[in-house]
Parts: structure tokens; C-alpha cells; sequence
């Protein structure tokens, strides 16, 4: 139960004791919103709010902590109207060895059987020399939708922005949101009397939604000057395309486009793994692409990039809904050394992460941030932090394929599943 104080009648509400504040909350006298402002105190009004809430529905919250959290650290940055807050353990997969550096990769899940497997993959990595990794693109995006009163109209808009001669002016006018934005292209969609504006931009060491959209409406404002029928419906028009399944996405990229791979020798596939090359080639083949064709997946070739992109999302404090595209992976296995050893690469075209901004400023999220070695904002190289997390992040991933793959291919999944998720006693993974 929330902490409520004496009674104290007739001095005003919000200098009084809690008990009339959460009777004035009750009663509508005061909105429930307002409690952080007119009380000053954060941790106090979550207090409040949530007894409030326990009377006017009758279920009690006993169970969700409140105590032990910086409420001041999310207000007006995380979560309004806050009751407490969820526990999720956390834990640790690794080392694994990637470009040249280890990395103990911090995960967050209530899955049993998933840490434990993606740690046996960075063993079976790690061993065989380590994983190597590329980014290849680096833009984050933002679309708005305009109409004008005819097809040709919107046209003349489209021929003007895709226009090279023209993209410097506009960078100009787009890169004054934020002294990290960068606008890179402009790429457009129509539909009728609709156009939409695919702008792309680098934004240093956030993950960049606020940036670019900031930027994306000083152009719009500018646009205006010239195009005075333009008439803007949304800053967003879903060509973005942020937290939905989109081939734009798969094919163009959004946030950073990482590319992992390995090559697992074949004696660590069997000791460590339990499974041979030969096995995991053809269960790619038959489950990841074949198997993934068949169900018309859009960019889902692969065994559950999804957990891992999931877990490591909300340990750092990213947005756990991102991982819709950010989970868009190709996994690819082939047998090399004549057949005696396994190339295994993951392509991630849309691994969207930031290491300032959003979460990643909490106590807990920028300690896991801190353990990778990418917390905050890299001083010498901006944007080098967020472009190490996201190669760690598909380095992850990588693990996770080749571990959970294997346990496909030895008939192990069951029965791991049976001994990580359905024990009541305490067990320790082995390797």
C-alpha cells in the first residue's frame, strides 16, 4: 500500500497529507497527471497515483515495486504517470570475441533457456577465432505524407527533391535541428496527390527519431516558401518505417546495416555445439530460407534474431518496440575448408540503437551500457558508440542462430527448454 499520512483537515491539498491529496485525485479535483508538478516530488506522487489507483479499482498492487527507483530520472523523459516499476533479471552472455575485442553481452528476459544458449554460441565464436563485423549504412529516418491538389503537382515536389543539384540547399536548412544531424538523401514515394518523403540523416550517438524529425520539419517550413499548396497531413506517413514490418526497411536500411560472421571450426561445432557443419548447412537452407519463404516472412530468415535483438534492447535502454525492424535478419551458413568448417553471417539492415537519448540515461540501462564500453557519447568519434552497440547487438545474434540452430539439429531443444523454463530448482548452466 502507498504511504498515506495523518488526516489533516483544512490545510490545503497540496501542502497537506497524502490521504486528501489521494481523495482530491479520486475525486478529479486534482488530475492524476499533475501530481509531479504541483507536489514537487516525484517519488511521493507515484505514491499517491498508485493508491489512488488501488481504490478506484479495488486490485491490489502489493506485488509491483515501488521503492529503491529515481523517479526525477524519467520524468518528462521515460514514463508519465508512473505507479513503480518491473523487474527484469538480467543476464550475461560471453565473452565473445568480436573484432579483436570481448564482450560480456548484458540480456534482459524472463525466456529461460535463452541466455544460457546465446553464451554456448559466444563459447563456439570465441573459440574459433572470434566474429568479424561491418556496417554498412548508417541513417536513421523520418517520413511525412503532403497532399497538393493534383498528381502533376506532387510530381513537380518529388522531381525537385530527388534532384542532386538541390539536396545541398536542403541539407542545409534539415542539419540545423542538431549539430550531429546530417541529411544523407531524400527518397520519395507516390500515391496520387500524396507524396511521401523518405528523408535519411546521421545522428551521431542517439538513436535519432527526435533529431531527423526535428530536422525533417525545418525543411517542410522551407518548402512552404515555394510550394504554397502543399498542405502537410502528418510528420509520419509510414514510409519511415518505425516499429512495423516494411519492405523499405529490408531493402533501403533504417538505423544501422550490420553484417556478422564467423567461421566455426569444425571441431568446436561438434564439442561445443554437439551437431556437425553438414546438419546445420542443410537445416538453414530448409528452415531459415526455404521454411521462411514458404510463410512469406519479410526479412524474418532466420531461427529467432528477435530474442536476443529483444533482451539486449531492454537491458541498455533502447525501445524495446524497435525490435520490429531491428530484429530483420538473413542468416546464412555454408560449409567451407572442403566441408571441414562452418562460415555462419547474419545481415541486419535495420539495427536501430543509440547510446544517449531515451533510456539509456537510467541507473541500471547505463551500467549494462557502461559493461559493453559504449555509454553515452563518444568524445573523439561521434557516433562510434552506437555503431559499436549495434555490431554487438548483431554479434549477439549471431551466437543466438548458431546455438539455437544447432539444438534444432541434435534434437537438444526440448529437452533444454524442459530443464531452463519448467525447473522449480535453482541450476547453473554448463557448458
Amino acid at each position: 500500500m502507498a504511504e498515506v499520512g495523518p488526516e489533516c483537515i483544512g490545510i490545503p491539498i497540496l501542502s497537506g497529507c497524502d490521504e486528501e491529496i489521494v481523495k482530491a485525485v479520486i475525486s478529479g479535483e486534482i488530475p492524476s497527471y499533475a501530481l509531479e508538478k504541483q507536489l514537487g516530488n516525484s517519488r511521493r506522487a507515484a505514491s499517491i497515483r498508485r493508491e489512488a489507483l488501488q481504490r478506484t479499482t479495488g486490485r491490489n498492487l502489493e506485488g509491483l515495486p515501488i521503492d529503491n527507483f529515481d523517479y526525477d530520472s524519467i520524468l518528462g523523459r521515460c514514463c508519465e504517470l508512473p505507479v513503480g516499476y518491473v523487474q527484469l533479471p538480467v543476464g550475461v552472455a560471453g565473452p565473445i570475441l568480436l573484432d579483436g575485442l570481448e564482450y560480456y553481452v548484458p540480456m534482459a528476459t524472463t525466456e529461460g533457456c535463452l541466455v544460457a544458449s546465446t553464451n554456448r554460441g559466444c563459447k563456439a565464436i570465441t573459440e574459433s577465432g572470434g566474429a568479424i563485423s561491418t556496417v554498412l549504412r548508417d541513417g536513421m529516418t523520418r517520413a511525412p505524407v503532403v497532399r497538393f491538389e493534383t498528381a502533376a503537382r506532387a510530381a513537380q515536389l518529388k522531381f525537385f527533391l530527388e534532384e542532386p543539384a538541390n539536396l545541398e540547399s536542403i541539407a542545409l536548412i534539415f542539419n540545423r535541428s542538431s549539430r550531429y544531424a546530417r541529411l544523407q538523401g531524400i527518397k520519395c514515394g507516390l500515391a496520387g496527390r500524396y507524396l511521401y518523403m523518405r528523408f535519411v540523416c546521421s545522428t551521431g550517438d542517439a538513436m535519432g527519431m527526435n533529431m531527423v524529425s526535428k530536422g525533417v520539419q525545418n525543411v517542410l517550413d522551407f518548402l512552404q516558401d515555394d510550394f504554397l499548396d502543399m498542405e502537410v497531413i502528418s510528420i509520419s506517413g509510414n514510409y519511415c518505417t518505425d516499429k512495423k514490418p516494411a519492405a523499405v526497411n529490408w531493402i533501403e536500411g533504417r538505423g544501422k546495416s550490420v553484417v556478422c560472421e564467423a567461421t566455426i571450426k569444425g571441431e568446436i561445432v561438434k564439442k561445443v555445439l554437439k551437431t556437425d557443419v553438414a546438419s546445420l548447412v542443410e537445416l538453414n537452407v530448409v528452415k531459415n530460407l526455404v521454411g521462411s519463404a514458404v510463410a512469406g516472412t519479410m526479412g524474418g530468415f532466420n531461427a529467432h534474431a528477435s530474442n536476443i535483438v529483444t533482451a539486449v534492447f531492454i537491458a541498455t535502454g533502447q525501445d524495446p518496440a524497435q525490435n520490429v525492424e531491428s530484429s530483420h535478419c538473413i542468416t546464412m551458413m555454408e560449409a567451407v575448408s572442403c566441408g571441414q568448417d562452418l562460415h555462419v553471417s547474419v545481415t541486419m539492415p535495420c539495427i536501430e540503437v543509440g547510446t544517449v537519448g531515451g533510456g539509456t540515461h537510467l541507473a541500471a540501462q547505463a551500467a549494462c551500457l557502461d559493461l559493453l564500453g559504449v555509454k553515452g557519447a563518444s568524445v573523439e568519434s561521434p557516433g562510434a558508440n552506437a555503431s559499436r552497440l549495434a555490431t554487438i547487438v548483431a554479434g549477439a545474434v549471431l551466437a543466438g542462430e548458431l546455438s539455437l540452430m544447432s539444438a534444432l539439429a541434435s534434437g537438444q531443444l526440448v529437452m533444454s527448454h524442459m530443464k531452463y523454463n519448467r525447473s522449480t530448482k535453482g541450476i547453473i548452466a554448463k557448458d
